[in-house]
């Protein structure tokens, strides 16, 4: 019985060893994505056709009574 607990930890070890770095990976992966996404997100919202709606949205909320 020890024998096998002891085999099992060895082998646990030797698994956790082989992820080393993957978290950094997918940060790095998911930092990329989301720097993606903003920059898409910028261009559509600074866009004419959007800016205007967006002002004219704003205004109307703005000049409603209360």
């Amino acid at each position: 019985m020890r024998k096998m607990i002891k085999r099992l930890r060895s082998l646990r070890a030797l698994s956790a060893g082989r992820d080393a770095g993957m978290t950094t990976a997918e940060y790095a992966v998911g930092t990329l994505a989301a720097c993606g996404f903003a920059a898409v997100l910028y261009k559509i919202v600074t866009s004419g056709a959007v800016n205007s709606k967006l002002t004219g949205l704003i205004g109307r909320a703005l000049d409603v009574a209360f």
